[in-house]
């Protein structure tokens, strides 16, 4: 076990230093250039000279090799540069509006797991009958609307019913839980929803494919309690294509609320990667990009140690 962790965890470099190598070639494929974007876009007139002189200092004037190079160097500081645009370091952006999307995406993944599990067991208890049509309907629900526009739903129906808004200014949760849990409930439980779509259909599917196991049915032959059934033998092995869905919905609303987050007037990661593609600041959007990169390899890592605990039968060697 320890030496699989181990191997896994060293594959992680060469998935990032892949991924790394991507993000800077395809961020300076995309048409535009950030310094005639910033000193050209209000309508000034600017001499070619002012416009190199600036390329010079944001270093985009070195060969791509040079600059792919000095980047990874300072990756390996735990240095991801300066924002071309802010001339902030690009850690402080991102650490500045990553604790509002890390807890958002954490309790739209509670929300979403608080609502699925028990749908999709529903259903596949009850399968044909009320009950798992009732469940379908809600899935499928879920499924055709989209978060923003629940979102937008929730907020009209808080302001036009209850006469109330939710805070626009972000309070971090250790700060003032009351007003932090104030503003992100609402977001939280119009993402969760829709994400709790996908899951209660593949709990629902899962759960009945383990129903049918032979192992299931002598326990029932034996005459074992429902729930002993239900906890010990068939939700536990179902769980593990459910636990892979709930793990890659929670990397990627780490960085896609974008229409979310400003439906809400939430300044997190999403809106802050469509600001840097907007403004082509290479820097920033490479940081972001393996932000969510390094998100996605570390919850794809997670899942598979959590394998091994639901199902005992699974050795890593």
């Amino acid at each position: 076990m320890t030496r699989y962790v181990l191997t896994r965890f060293l594959l992680i470099l060469p998935t990032l230093l892949t991924v790394a190598v991507l993000i800077f070639i395809l961020v300076r494929i995309v048409p535009g250039d950030i310094v005639e974007l910033r000193l050209v876009s209000g309508g000034s007139f600017v001499t070619p000279g002012v416009i190199e002189a600036e390329r010079e200092r944001l270093g985009l004037n070195k060969p791509l090799w040079d600059q792919f190079m000095e980047w990874m160097m300072g990756i390996f500081r735990l240095d991801l540069g300066l924002s071309m645009w802010s001339g902030n370091p690009v850690i402080q952006e991102i650490a500045i509006r990553l604790p509002l999307s890390l807890q958002l995406a954490v309790m739209a993944s509670l929300i979403a797991t608080a609502i699925a599990i028990p749908l999709g067991t529903l259903a596949a208890l009850h399968r044909g009958r009320w009950i798992d049509q009732v469940v379908q309907v809600i899935s499928v629900a879920g499924l055709a609307v989209p978060s923003f526009w629940l979102g937008i739903l929730i907020i009209l129906v808080l302001l036009g019913v209850f006469g109330y808004l939710p805070p626009l200014t972000f309070t971090p949760l250790l700060e003032n839980p009351r007003a932090n849990l104030a503003q992100l409930i609402w977001p939280a439980l119009a993402v969760g929803y829709r994400y709790s779509a996908v899951t209660t259909r593949m709990t629902r599917s899962a759960l009945l494919e383990v129903l049918r196991e032979d192992y299931v049915r002598t326990a029932w032959a034996k005459g074992l309690a429902r729930h002993v059934i239900l906890r010990r033998h068939a939700l536990r092995n179902a769980l593990l294509p459910v636990v892979t869905v709930i793990g890659l919905e929670f990397a990627f609303l780490i960085g896609g609320l974008v229409v979310t987050e400003q439906v809400f007037n939430l300044n997190g990661v999403g809106k802050l990667i469509v600001e840097a593609i907007g403004q082509r600041d290479y820097t920033l959007i490479q940081g972001l990009m393996l932000l969510v990169a390094l998100g996605y390899v570390l919850v794809n890592f997670l899942v598979d140690l959590l394998y091994a605990w639901l199902d005992p039968r699974i050795t890593y060697q």
